[in-house]
């Protein structure tokens, strides 16, 4: 359709993007970060980054409340293990469509809010969903506990079949396990096929429409159109997103948790979209990146670590640099990440991607200034 085609820069970027993603188990390795638990944790919440992009980049709504999304993808992902099969095909389709139905509730309330009385509302919902999976939803979620996949559930469709998983059940698809470098891969492909649908939507008029709401909603609202329908879609496609990232999470550990719809997750991938540019296409990807990257790279440095790494420096000075240095790392990570956050946010308003741009404009202006 006319209304999909994308220019030839898009197909040359999904193309370099779809490169990266792939070869990560290679290019990472350099950065101590070439290993499948990490980059599946890449790709899941880069995925996660890139659907909440869509709601908060394009129409300027903050949602604090997209974990609760995220737990019930993982909540539907392990029932679906248990009840019916190991395969994650099922999981993935019935965790998505769950947490679409379940935005279409809570998107129906909150949008009835702008502002900061949509973003409490968003929040509300999902402290309740918290609250609720440790106490009366305690028969579903398996309260404090958190729900597991037991060798002994029923698993309708994989008995139908005779498909007999040996050792611990775990997540499969079509008899390849999604642990390690097949679950990085499953993770990769559900990524690249999420950016481009994020990429489609944003070319798209619905797209324009939703940057137009963000632009002057009250303006288009005298014109006569009616935004809510629009923003509504915009809240469960996002949702949706969130309930794959949460499907993915239980499909390379099959376990679920109250914990991933806590408030800090939802503000977590607040961060990640605005560190790496809201509003933009591959930002919340490098905003995600970043993140995940300090919180299981820098976070496990230690003083013994440190003294290892400056072992090239004389002695004195070593020990002055370790000393400077061993606050941002280690338990202290935090800190420089929000450092890192206020720089960002006071210097470079885009995000990594303005500065990117920045960059790219000032090394492609040298050669303009020498050939004059």
């Amino acid at each position: 359709m006319k209304m999909f085609k994308l220019s030839s820069k898009d197909m040359m970027l999904m193309l370099v993007l779809s490169a990266a993603v792939l070869t990560m188990p290679i290019w990472l390795v350099p950065f101590g970060a070439g290993y499948p638990d990490l980059m599946q944790k890449f790709a899941i919440f880069g995925l996660f980054a890139v659907g909440f992009n869509i709601l908060f980049g394009l129409t300027g709504y903050l949602s604090f409340g997209h974990a609760a999304f995220l737990g019930v993808g993982s909540y539907t992902a392990i029932w679906s293990f248990k009840l019916l099969s190991m395969n994650v095909l099922p999981a993935v389709m019935l965790g998505t469509i769950v947490a679409g139905l379940f935005a279409v509730l809570i998107g129906y309330v909150s949008l009835r809010r702008t502002g900061i009385y949509f973003s409490i509302l968003t929040l509300a919902f999902a402290q309740m969903c918290y609250n609720l999976a440790y106490s009366v939803l305690t028969p579903i979620t398996n309260g404090e506990t958190g729900l597991r996949v037991l060798r002994d559930d029923p698993r309708v469709l994989d008995n139908m079949f005779g498909v007999v998983q040996e050792g611990s059940p775990v997540g499969s698809l079509f008899g390849v396990n999604m642990q390690g470098y097949p679950g990085f891969y499953f993770c990769a492909v559900m990524l690249l096929i999420g950016f481009f649908i994020s990429l489609l939507i944003f070319r798209s008029p619905f797209g324009m429409k939703l940057i137009a709401i963000k632009s002057n909603q009250n303006r288009m609202r005298y014109t006569g159109f009616n935004t809510r329908p629009y923003l509504l879609i915009a809240f469960v496609i996002s949702g949706m997103y969130a309930g794959l990232s949460g499907t993915l999470m239980a499909v390379t550990d099959p376990l679920a948790g109250a914990e991933r719809m806590q408030w800090t997750a939802s503000g977590e991938v607040v961060l990640m979209t605005i560190l790496g540019g809201m509003g933009t296409l591959t930002g919340p990807l490098f905003g995600a990146v970043l993140i995940k990257y300090f919180e299981n790279i820098f976070s496990a440095f230690n003083e013994s670590s440190l003294l290892e790494i400056f072992s090239f420096l004389p002695e004195p000075l070593q020990h002055f640099v370790v000393t400077i240095v061993h606050p941002f790392v280690g338990e202290g990570w935090h800190l420089t990440l929000g450092a890192l956050f206020m720089i960002i946010v006071i210097f470079l308003p885009g995000g990594l991607v303005e500065g990117f741009g920045r960059l790219s404009k000032k090394f492609k202006s040298k050669p303009t200034q020498k050939s004059e």
